[in-house]
């Protein structure tokens, strides 16, 4: 047996040296068949009667058995894609070689095995073939000559629908127009893909290509090396050396002079290796370029052009530049720098959260409009640690100062608060109840309702304004450090979109230009505008309606809650701390929260959809509009409820007797005796916490779930087989406003720890552990879960900055409102100071004071409680009204006139002085340090002096080569602007 099948075993061996996995799959698989083969001829052997011809064949050894050379010569052998399934049907055929057929068992028996065989072959040879095909690392990232680098990839799947001849068409027009435009494309056929389905269209750039669309894009490359000296070091360097990352990681290039690229000066610039001169990030962002503003033929009489099109409409799958290695291990290729994987090791692991970030090599690996997020983000993680710090001590002074808060001690003493009945909490089958039993809560609420509030307060208002100023100077460093500072925004925000220019078919003449420009009618804007605006208006109307929703909810169970506490034995044990508040407003959160993902979910799309309609001009007009969209909607969606609970919750309850109803039916809610506060503190905490922890698993787990999913097939494939194109291919893609919801969340974040942070003094210590995490999630998902972005630039974060400033502002009159109206405050300084008649104890007799008497008899049938089993005559609410026997009776009180009062001058007051402050230290603080517009006077000079320089140069090797177009006067003014420039 081994004889016939010694060469197949032969080529099994060689076809995969590398040990890739296909020897064994060949191999295991042969060797199988052997042993079936040889147990066959073993039993005939020891007796069993054989009528076939095989079992003649291997009995006699015959001279019949085919040689080596003979089945290397048969057709059905390894140059076939299924050798053995031929191989089968080919030994039934020629049966000269095996003499005599005797019988049928053998046969039968051989040609079911190879049958069964056949499938795990085929596959076997089309990886071999693949492997034979392509002598490259499965990390390659260069075309089949190991030389052109592959700067983007397009992948499509050639289905056979009723569509399929167009996007032929298209294809193939795209992919001329492409070639037209200089760059060259290699085709991977469907047959090499893992899936057998997808092409992929590589693309390389050459030299000339990007050396003329960096002139076009003004791109900035060195010139010389920069001779200005460092910073000089700071002493407690040494003390943050454990946060410090290598040198070759945080500065992987050195710092040069730079200057915009010119075809015309290329002996100026420092090129050593064309090859590597444009860095990986500038090529695709080139490339994009191109595809972005590429024709593809002529359609319905306009003009079509674009990959964004050619992706909608499904005649592309995919198009993305790669990443240069796998995240978990180096390229084999010493020509690639493998920063992907530098960027895990050293930035995306949890592991590094202390670390600092490697901005440079992000900036470098995934451009400046991505690296200049991760700076924000890194140091406005780092100016929580102070917010954090402090809201930790006042909330540690509540803590500590919790038994010496008179109030709740009022309510817990059985002497004063357990003799205190409280009017009922809703109509009819509500029950009085006593004081006391709110004791816990009371007790709790201290911990955010003292006068450490009041200077938190205070502190954020001037903590928001230090945040925004040293950030725009860190961003003004980052500027110069990046080669931003001349950066001009219509290189790449200003330039008209695409679908601008494809959708506009009315032209007119730039006035600045005096070329013809696409314009879009104003009468279509005004028509767009007004449809647009109807529908925000629409879903921010939804907004307030389910708010409304959740505030009738809160009224209707509210009922529920007291009923089911009081007769529920089960419940008492927590009865004090659980009240029906709490019950009620705990509730009321969740179904909030789930009610503003829904909408935000639905929003999302309808957002982009109405911007699309639009019809914006510019990319950076695109974004601004659907930036304030979604912040609109998101600010009403996530702030609404905290609104109602800070400002309007127990505002308008009325009295025992003249209680307020919403739509006539459902009696107003009024806050816990100890304040809303707590109330809002609880709506803060579920709100902010559930959406931290929702984004999370959003951003992580949910990408990591679909690529696991879209690469279960591959895992069963040798790894040399799953190319670099491919497995980007199976990532998730980030997407064009990838870094906008990154921002929205953020941004969404700032509101809370500043808007309502009076209430929660713990929100920025919530968001500084989010964001530590945050930081890490982002990276590792950004760098191990999608496809690598197209690089962009960016010198700011754009429209972000002025919300910011509007939330900064907002959030000092929020807090001061949140101190005044929603805090208790102001109501026991003004009893402090007053009304008190306790000079050993000033705030003694407070609870009493701050409780109004009713009459029970007073209640009309509507409110009056069904049960009274105690007789009793008076009970308490909280307000400042006369008491039944006054003849001002239940009227407010001159007290209540001169809290209000008193709650007015404090906002006023604490307004001006925040305001104050923070003007003053925005007018210290410089917007650009010293140091910064030093190096840029001197970068500025420097550059122009080495171009001057250069033009020198050059005339003067013109006139030494008698070259009559450079004149005397060319020369003078050549030397005039160095003169100029030294004198600047």
């Amino acid at each position: 047996m081994s004889i016939w099948l010694n060469p197949f075993l032969s080529q099994a061996r060689q076809i995969s040296p590398d040990g890739s996995g296909d020897h064994d799959l060949a191999y295991d698989v042969l060797q199988d068949d052997i042993a079936i083969l040889t147990k066959f001829k073993r039993s005939q052997s020891e007796g069993e009667e054989c009528n076939g011809p095989l079992c003649e064949t291997i009995s006699t050894g015959g001279s019949e058995v085919p040689s080596s050379s003979e089945l290397e010569a048969f057709p059905g052998f390894f140059l076939g894609h299924g050798f053995l399934a031929n191989f089968s049907w080919g030994v039934c055929a020629r049966s000269s070689w095996f003499g005599t057929w005797r019988g049928t068992v053998g046969l039968l028996t051989t040609c079911w095995l190879f049958q069964q065989r056949g499938r795990k072959y085929n596959l076997f040879l089309k990886r071999r073939l693949r492997i034979d095909k392509r002598h490259q690392s499965k990390d390659s990232i260069f075309f089949r000559d190991g030389v052109r680098r592959i700067d983007f990839v397009l992948s499509y799947v050639d289905d056979l629908n009723k569509e399929w001849e167009k996007k032929l068409e298209r294809r193939k027009e795209f992919e001329s127009n492409l070639q037209k435009a200089g760059l060259e494309l290699e085709t991977e056929d469907k047959k090499e893909s893992e899936d057998g389905k997808i092409y992929f269209v590589k693309i390389h750039a050459p030299w000339e290509v990007l050396i003329t669309y960096a002139e076009v894009l003004n791109i900035k490359v060195p010139i010389k090396e920069n001779d200005i000296p460092s910073m000089v070091e700071n002493p407690l360097d040494c003390m943050l050396a454990p946060l410090r990352l290598p040198e070759k990681v945080m500065h992987p290039e050195p710092d040069y002079f730079t200057a915009p690229f010119s075809k015309d000066k290329q002996e100026l610039y420092l090129i050593n290796d064309e090859s590597t001169f444009f860095s990986p990030s500038m090529r695709n962002r080139i490339v994009n370029y191109i595809l972005t503003r590429c024709p593809y033929g002529t359609e319905e009489g306009k003009k079509k052009f674009g990959i964004k099109r050619l992706l909608n409409n499904g005649t592309y799958s995919a198009a993305y530049p790669l990443h240069d290695c796998q995240y978990w291990k180096k390229a084999n290729d010493p020509n690639c720098d493998s920063e992907r994987y530098t960027l895990y090791m050293e930035w995306a692991r949890f592991l590094r959260f202390y670390k600092e970030q490697p901005l440079d090599l992000i900036r470098k690996y995934y451009g400046e409009k991505i690296g200049i997020y991760f700076a924000w983000l890194g140091f406005y993680t780092e100016m929580l640690f102070l917010a954090a710090v402090v809201g930790l001590i006042c909330f540690l002074y509540g803590l500590f100062t919790m038994d010496e808060n008179m109030s709740s001690k009022e309510i817990c003493d059985p002497a004063i608060g357990g003799e205190i009945i409280m009017c009922p909490l809703c109509d009819r089958e509500c029950d009085y109840w006593r004081l006391n039993t709110t004791c816990e809560s009371s007790e709790y609420s201290h911990l955010f309702d003292n006068v450490a509030t009041l200077f938190f307060a205070i502190f954020m208002g001037i903590w928001v304004t230090l945040f925004l100023e040293f950030w725009k100077r860190r961003q003004a460093r980052l500027k110069y450090e990046w080669d931003l500072v001349d950066f001009e925004e219509e290189q790449q925000q200003l330039q008209l979109r695409p679908e601008y220019e494809a959708k506009c078919t009315q032209k007119k003449k730039n006035p600045v230009t005096q070329e013809m420009e696409p314009y879009l009618p104003i009468t279509s804007q005004a028509v767009r505008f007004c449809i647009s605006g109807t529908t925000v208006l629409f879903w921010v109307s939804l907004i307030i309606a389910s708010m409304i929703a959740v505030i009738v909810y809160r009224l209707a169970v509210y009922a529920a809650f007291a009923s089911l506490m009081e007769n529920t034995q089960t419940l008492q044990p927590i009865s004090g701390l659980l009240t029906p508040q709490l019950a009620t407003s705990v509730t009321a959160s969740c179904l909030n929260f789930v009610i503003i993902m829904i909408l935000n979910f639905l929003y999302e799309r309808i957002a982009i959809w109405i911007t699309d309609m639009e019809i914006p001009r510019t990319h950076m007009e695109y974004e601004n509009r659907l930036t304030m969209k979604m912040f609109l909607f998101q600010f009403v969606n996530y702030y609404s409820s905290c609104f109602y609970v800070a400002f309007f919750k127990g505002k308008f309850v009325g009295y025992p007797g003249a209680y307020t109803y919403m739509f006539n039916r459902w009696r107003n809610e009024e806050c816990d005796p100890a304040g809303c506060l707590i109330e809002l503190t609880t709506q803060l905490t579920i709100v902010m916490a559930g959406k931290q922890i929702w984004g999370n698993i959003q951003e992580a787990i949910v990408p990591w779930i679909c690529n696991w999913w879209g690469r279960r097939k591959a895992r069963n494939n040798p790894e040399n087989l799953y190319s670099r194109w491919e497995q980007d291919h199976d990532l998730q893609t980030f997407g064009a406003l990838g870094l906008f919801y990154e921002y929205l969340e953020m941004v969404i974040q700032f509101g809370f720890i500043t808007l309502f942070v009076a209430s929660f003094p713990l929100a920025p210590l919530l968001a500084l552990m989010n964001n530590i995490l945050e930081i890490r999630v982002d990276s590792w998902k950004l760098t191990t879960q999608y496809r690598r972005p197209v690089a962009a630039k960016a010198h700011s974060i754009g429209v972000w900055q002025e919300i910011l400033n509007g939330m900064a502002i907002l959030s000092v009159v929020t807090n001061a409102f949140i101190v005044a109206f929603t805090s208790d405050m102001i109501p026991r300084l003004v009893y402090y100071y007053a009304y008190s008649e306790n000079e050993d104890s000033p705030m003694s007799g407070y609870i009493n004071n701050s409780l109004s008497v009713f009459q029970i008899s007073d209640f009309p049938d509507r409110n009056k409680p069904k049960l009274n089993p105690e007789d009793f005559v008076i009970c308490r609410y909280r307000d400042y009204r006369y008491p039944p026997d006054h003849e001002r009776k239940y009227l407010h009180s001159m007290q209540f006139w001169h809290i209000l009062a008193a709650k007015l001058a404090f906002i006023i007051i604490m307004e001006h002085v925040v305001f104050i402050v923070k003007f003053f230290v925005a007018w210290m603080i410089p917007d650009v340090p010293a140091d910064v517009k030093a190096k840029i006077k001197r970068e500025k000079y420097l550059t122009q002096k080495i171009l001057h320089e250069y033009e020198l140069e050059k005339l003067k090797e013109r006139l030494c080569q008698g070259d009559k177009r450079a004149t005397e006067k060319e020369f003078i003014a050549t030397e005039g602007r160095m003169e100029l420039s030294r004198a600047i």
